[in-house]
């Protein structure tokens, strides 16, 4: 079955596994002390433009929000996400679970605006009984956002600088970061955001990884003693060699950049297959991930030769689902999709 369900639905990319087979029977340190660890930090710091940026590799996406967050926050503060934010929706309440509340704020098409953040941090030291309330204690976005959308260079710095003067930490999920870097809408670019980010990941594993995440503290700020932190979670490889070598292929010869930007041409050419055929789009995304409307009817009969995620409901006779491009989707996989379309 012709499938768009996700962006990590398939194995690795080629090159990837190729270099894993490479360097299988080397015998290397563990827990992320090997050679391929840090050559790929010292490629992500070039990539970044940050020479003092500290790099530590995690296995998964929500993985690495909690542990960021459960160590970064004091007890009593909480960490303030979009109302639609990955750590607000689909965490299971893993940051909860750390002790930390997760401070919903409006979003728009599923950004955080600066101007709602500056009034919500204002009316909280305004607030006489704030010291019986649970403390903002960093801002956390991603980019894409869950809708697929992005921020401009304008918007992260007000963010940026919002946090600078309230003196908390801006952290930006990058799980799918490399279609964010790749859509033709971006002005961002990867050293923009390690400048303005107190804290960021770079995803690999929706972006052709078999799993990992690169998380990169910009500002020397990582916490003391973070790798016995991360043991402390169970999150802790003992073959760590499995993510740094996923990475430094990653960072070789443009490979991230490449992958990027070869789904979000394919993304593009799925959102002209439908709105060519005059389906409306949920929101206008301009990374891997697109958003359609479909008629209930249309979208069971649809479900029966292509794979696509339920997003939300739209309406009773509406629903909103999405479709996703990776590293492996191909033209034909597109042109099998348009013509099922017609049909």
């Amino acid at each position: 079955m012709l499938s768009f369900e996700s962006d990590y639905i398939e194995g690795a990319h080629e090159k990837i596994l190729a270099r894993l087979f490479e360097t299988n029977f080397e015998r290397l340190s563990g827990y992320g002390s090997d050679k391929y660890c840090e050559s790929a930090k010292e490629k992500i710091r070039r990539a970044c433009e940050s020479e003092e940026a500290e790099i530590f590799f995690l296995a998964g996406g929500t993985q690495t929000n909690q542990i960021v967050i459960s160590s970064v926050l004091h007890r009593y503060e909480g960490v303030i996400a979009a109302s639609t934010g990955h750590v607000s929706v689909h965490e299971a309440g893993a940051i909860e679970a750390t002790g930390h509340k997760v401070l919903e704020l409006p979003q728009n098409d599923g950004k955080i605006e600066a101007d709602i953040l500056e009034k919500y941090l204002a009316a909280f030291y305004a607030d006489a009984n704030h010291d019986h309330m649970v403390f903002p204690g960093m801002v956390y976005i991603s980019h894409p956002t869950e809708y697929g959308t992005l921020y401009s260079a304008e918007e992260l710095k007000a963010l940026s600088r919002i946090c600078r003067e309230y003196k908390i930490p801006l952290y930006m999920d990058g799980a799918r970061l490399a279609y964010a870097l790749e859509s033709p809408k971006t002005d961002l670019t990867l050293p923009m955001i390690a400048e303005l980010c107190d804290i960021f990941y770079i995803g690999g594993t929706k972006v052709g990884a078999l799993c990992g995440e690169a998380l990169v503290f910009t500002k020397k700020n990582m916490p003391k003693h973070f790798l016995t932190t991360v043991k402390q979670h169970g999150a802790l490889l003992a073959k760590g060699r499995l993510l740094g070598i996923q990475f430094d292929t990653l960072f070789t010869d443009g490979l991230y950049s490449e992958i990027g930007r070869h789904a979000v041409s394919l993304a593009m050419r799925i959102k002209k297959a439908f709105t060519d055929r005059g389906y409306p789009l949920f929101i206008d995304s301009y990374t891997n991930q697109q958003f359609v409307i479909l008629e209930n009817s249309e979208m069971e009969r649809l479900s029966r030769s292509v794979k696509f995620s339920f997003w939300e409901n739209y309406d009773e006779n509406h629903t909103v689902v999405r479709f996703a491009a990776s590293f492996a989707t191909e033209e034909s996989d597109v042109e099998k999709l348009e013509r099922l379309l017609d049909e």
